[in-house]
This record gives C-alpha cells, structure tokens and sequence, in this order.
C-alpha cells in the first residue's frame, strides 16, 4: 500500500516598497500596498480560486477519497482579507468538507526559530488563533517556515503538544534511506517526521512544462506507474509544494489543471493506492527508524540549507539587527510598531537579498520584486532604521514622563 500526502504551501509576503533615506522618521509606511493588492489579486484569480475550486469538485466527486493539506501563513491571510476576500470563502469551503487539514507555521513566515525562541513561540501562537477564528481549526501538525528544520526543532515542537512536523527529504540527510517512511527525529520521544519526496514534488512543481527535461510531457499515467514503483518499497509518497505552481508558476495553458483533475481517478485505479493527510499518516503508518538532521535543512535551491536567507553578509547583518531589538519593541506596547516589526521578519524580504549566481540565482532574481538584491537590502535597512527610530521616540516618551513624575514628588 501507498498513500500520497498532499501539502501546499500558500504564502504571500507584504512587500517592502522603495523607502528612501529621506522618509527615516517622517514616514512610518514601508509597505508597498499597491504591488501587494495587484499580486493578490492576479494570483488569487489565476491559482487560488480555481485551484480551490478544482480541488472541492475533486473533493465531492472522490467521496472522500481525496483529500490535501494546505499551510496559509498569516501575511497571505491578512491580504486575503483585504483585497480578495472570497479566497477566504473558497478556502472556508474547503474547510467544511472535512477533508482538509490546515497546518501550524509561524504566523509572519519568518526565521524566528533561528533567532528568538520566545518570538517563535508567539508567532505559532497567533497563526493558530488565526486558524481557529478564520477555519475553525486547531492545527495538530507542524510545518516550519520553508520546511526548515534540525533535531532541535523537532523536540521543540515536540514539547509544544503537535504530533507531527514537516521536513525536506534531503539527500545528504536520508543518505541510503528513503523519504517514503516515516520517521522520528534524533531527541524527540513522539512526534512523527514527514519527508517530501523532492523528485516526484518537483517533477510537478517545477519540470512539468519544462520541454527540455527527459520526461517531458508529465503525463498522469507516467506518474501514476511512478507511484505505483514505491508499492512495497514506501508507504507514503509525500508531494509538498507551492499552491501557486497551479496557475501562477505553471501557467494553464501548460495543461497543469487538465493534470490535478485526472490525477485522483488515475492514482486510485490502483486497489492499494489512497490519499491521506498528514495527521493521518501520522496515525496511520509506525516510525521505520530514527532520523539525525543536527544542521538545519530545508527545501529552497539546490544545497537544501540555509543559504537562500543566511548566505552573504547582507542577510546575516540584517537578520541579526532585526532581532536585536526585540525587546525595546515590545516593552514599547505600541501594536502598529510590533505589527510593522513583525512584518519585517518575513523570510522573503531576506531571501531578495541572495547573491547567488547560475539556475539558483535564476529562481531568486523570479520572485525578487526589485532591481538587485543590494536595493532589498538597502529598501529594508531603510525601513529598520525608521523602526529604530521609533523606539528612541518611545523610550525619550517614557522617560520624559518619568521625569516629570518625579518633579511633582
């Protein structure tokens, strides 16, 4: 038997506008809220309504038979909720057929397990609020920004309560062993680790319409004789990719919707084939062996590391200094101020910054909103010093009033 995990990742980040050296304590608005409303609004029409709307009718027709998981970070649900909202609806739709799970993250798709596990910790605890508030759902698996994740993680995530985590299938960490098993992290006692499956992820997610690649068309029969290969070698084929390969990075006319629609009935000709979601194959299959991921890994460019958000001195630099001042700007209470602080740990703004060169630099410079890697860097250090800023103006405010409280005594 063999079962396929769906899981989508649908995210948008609020990105940054050109926030000049000249706005710094005149303008506390870093956000490009005309490029972030345009970009909702094409991607909701071109992916996520009728991805989601394809998906339902799946859905009905299988009767229960097919079913996904999705993982919507909160900056894409808060643009939802304010340019698009009937994606909030079709995903509520979703949502009521019961045969949908929606995973925990961190709400600001941020690194903030890297950096502030107190931070983290409030992050997971806001998306989950969100969850239950929008879907009416309390998330019991786990899948962390980018599907980063090391031993470390997993015994946090652990000691949380959630029973499953996410992970890339990474060839340096699986070594001989397949991602078609289950297995449990190095220091955990419980929770359960869910490998993707990068070849056959990948295979729709980016080489589908990639003329020069061997395989070239992808048809549902071909996949389908791949997946029933792992019969008897696996148990679970996990596909974890971007929600947004439908539509928006594979375009329609490239056939992938015809593909989604015909998979299900394809894949189940097979008596020993079915559909599970993660917290399924959480209770459905036993752990095969324990797996040891001490350096992190996740599922960006070809190294599968960090080095999409942590690779030149640009990002460390930047990373470090948004962090740094946590402290100041909580004790400051100002909402708008955690809100805009919170908004800057977004993974994206870090992962415009990369320098790399060749086919990863490619898929960089393709999601990367501005000119070169060095203006993100520049638009956001802009931005953090108006933050910076803020929080003298808070703290002079405090003590003023100290001051003053102290010459009436």
């Amino acid at each position: 038997m063999v079962s396929l995990c769906f899981y989508f990742q649908v995210h948008q980040p609020a990105r940054l506008r050109k926030y000049t050296v000249f706005e710094i304590n005149n303008n506390h608005d870093y956000f490009d809220h005309k490029k972030n409303r345009e970009i909702a609004k094409k991607v909701a029409n071109k992916c996520y309504l009728p991805t989601n709307k394809l998906i339902l009718d799946l859905i009905k027709k299988h009767s229960g038979a097919f079913k996904v998981s999705y993982s919507i970070t909160g900056t894409a649900l808060e643009q939802f909720e304010e340019y698009v909202p009937e994606v909030i609806q079709s995903f509520q739709e979703l949502a009521d057929t019961k045969q949908v799970e929606f995973l925990s993250e961190t709400y600001h798709h941020s690194l903030s397990f890297l950096y502030s596990k107190d931070e983290f910790r409030e992050q997971v605890s806001m998306h989950k609020e969100k969850m239950l508030k929008l879907f009416n759902y309390k998330p019991k698996v786990f899948r962390n920004t980018e599907l980063i994740f090391n031993n470390e993680l997993g015994n946090f995530i652990e000691g949380m309560g959630y029973k499953g985590i996410l992970a890339e299938g990474a060839d340096h960490v699986l070594g001989w062993r397949s991602p078609n098993f289950v297995y449990r992290p190095k220091t955990c006692n419980k929770i359960k680790l869910l490998l993707k499956n990068y070849k056959l992820s990948d295979d729709i997610a980016f080489r589908f319409s990639e003329k020069s690649w061997k395989e070239h068309p992808l048809t549902i029969e071909k996949f389908s004789q791949w997946v029933n290969e792992v019969n008897g070698n696996g148990n679970l084929i996990n596909l974890f990719m971007d929600y947004e390969t439908f539509g928006e990075h594979q375009w329609s006319q490239t056939g992938i919707f015809r593909f989604l629609k015909n998979l299900p009935t394809e894949i189940l000709k097979h008596p020993d084939n079915n559909f599970v979601t993660p917290s399924e194959a959480v209770e459905k299959y036993d752990v095969t062996s324990e797996l040891d991921i001490h350096n992190p890994v996740s599922w960006a460019d070809v190294e599968r590391d960090l080095s999409a958000w942590l690779g030149n001195k640009m990002q460390t630099e930047s990373l470090r200094e948004i962090y740094a001042i946590e402290q100041q700007v909580k004790d400051s209470k100002d909402s708008k101020l955690i809100e805009d602080w919170r908004k800057l740990q977004t993974s994206d703004h870090f992962y415009y910054m990369c320098t790399k060169w060749f086919a990863d630099g490619d898929v960089h410079k393709y999601f990367n909103p501005y000119d070169s890697p060095y203006d993100s860097y520049i638009f956001f250090m802009n931005a953090l010093n108006d933050v910076m800023g803020r929080i003298r103006n808070h703290e002079l405010s405090k003590e003023n009033i100290q001051n003053f409280a102290e010459s009436k005594a």
